[in-house]
């Protein structure tokens, strides 16, 4: 544009000195002529103007040129006050946010996300927060990780938990299989240790109970006995060894609950649990599964929407159309964080703006400006040229008829 609209500049030029050459061979001429210098004048005077808005024309420094280079700063100022004037002001915001129905949109999206083309935005997403887990520092990351879970393992008061769920699970009756477990499988050690027990009341009898025979007796009784009451105790709820260890276990629970001492008995081995290497190990491997099923679930939105989070997710988005109650609630809420947001931080971002506009380069800024606008005021360039063209043409034929 700027190469057409200096050719016209320049064949009105010639067509000017070509006339003057000729001289008034035919009335036309002089119509011609009229027509090529006012349009001469016309595109020099729009060449001039433009050409002053972003440098100094032929490198003269003449006054009131090189308008924009001149005044970067004060159009960064005006373009930040006009920012804050008309879009960052708290009833701007207010007023337009009342027209935006967010829990609706965001319902729409979560019910049927692929929809409208919204999947390309869904993907996108789940691309940005993939390199964005990629991108962060893994042992810095896992170690803010690991140590915070380590820091809210040994926060955690472990012995009044423990104490409860003792006490809602004897309430319950959920401690009975696991009693009847530990008692079969004693039945089991016993019969499978017979010969240590035997050798066991060996060892400590006496010469004379060895000599006559009479241990393997005492062993037999032995090993009779503890099976006689192991099956007394699987078979009778109310045996009183059973009744002994219900009452062991209530005083344990109560004492996790109540006692200090126990509590810190408790929180002592928890706090050795955590700093044991193989415990320290098993929170870095959690940390790396969890990393890894993130990255997973964010690479293929697909798989992680298909199932029970996706159908969760769904359901979500039907509840935010249908319950009036709620989308007001979340309506009200984005309404208010953005008036927040814009009184709160209106004016760093308009201070953003113009220090951001005042620090760019002169010559850049200029540039951009003019790649922006530029296709434009050529326009205007090739308009002065054509419209002086006219007005020269227009007063030479004035001039020949009155």
């Amino acid at each position: 544009m700027k190469f057409l609209a200096t050719a016209m500049l320049v064949l009105m030029a010639g067509t000017y000195g070509a006339t003057r050459f000729i001289g008034p061979i035919h009335p036309a001429i002089g119509f011609l002529k009229a027509f090529a210098e006012a349009a001469m004048v016309g595109g020099l005077a729009d060449w001039f103007a433009v050409t002053a808005l972003f440098r100094h024309p032929l490198g003269l420094p003449i006054p009131h040129t090189a308008i924009i280079p001149r005044n970067k700063d004060r159009i960064g100022d005006t373009l930040a006050r006009f920012l804050k004037d008309n879009f960052l002001t708290p009833a701007v915001v207010a007023r337009r946010m009342r027209t935006l129905d967010v829990a609706g949109a965001a319902g729409k999206f979560l019910a049927s996300p692929d929809r409208g083309g919204t999947g390309r935005l869904r993907d996108g997403a789940s691309r940005l927060l993939a390199d964005l887990l990629e991108s962060l520092d893994d042992d810095r990351l896992g170690g803010m990780a690991k140590s915070a879970i380590a820091e809210r393992l040994r926060k955690l008061d472990a012995a009044p938990l423990l104490g409860q769920s003792f006490d809602a699970a004897m309430r319950e009756g959920r401690h009975v299989p696991l009693l009847d477990g530990i008692i079969n499988r004693t039945s089991l050690v016993i019969a499978s240790n017979e010969e240590i027990i035997r050798q066991m009341v060996h060892e400590r009898a006496g010469r004379i109970l060895r000599w006559t025979g009479l241990d393997e007796n005492v062993a037999d009784a032995v090993i009779s006995g503890l099976n006689k009451l192991i099956f007394d105790m699987a078979d009778d709820p109310e045996h009183p060894l059973r009744l002994r260890i219900n009452e062991m276990l209530e005083d344990l629970a109560y004492d996790l609950q109540h006692s200090e001492t126990m509590q810190a008995r408790v929180n002592g081995l928890k706090d050795e649990l955590v700093a044991n290497p193989a415990m320290q190990a098993w929170i870095d491997s959690l940390w790396q599964q969890g990393r890894a099923a993130l990255l997973k679930a964010a690479r293929d939105p697909d798989r992680a929407m298909a199932g029970r989070l996706g159908d969760m997710l769904s359901q979500l988005g039907q509840t935010l159309q249908q319950d009036e109650r709620l989308k007001t609630m979340i309506n009200r809420f984005a309404r208010r964080a953005a008036v927040g947001a814009a009184a709160s931080y209106g004016d760093g971002i308009v201070k953003l703006v113009s220090e951001t506009i005042q620090s760019w380069d002169v010559q850049k800024v200029t540039d951009r400006i003019e790649n922006a606008v530029g296709r434009d005021l050529q326009y205007i360039r090739i308009n002065g040229t054509l419209v002086g063209g006219l007005v020269g043409l227009t007063i030479h034929a004035l001039e020949i008829w009155v």
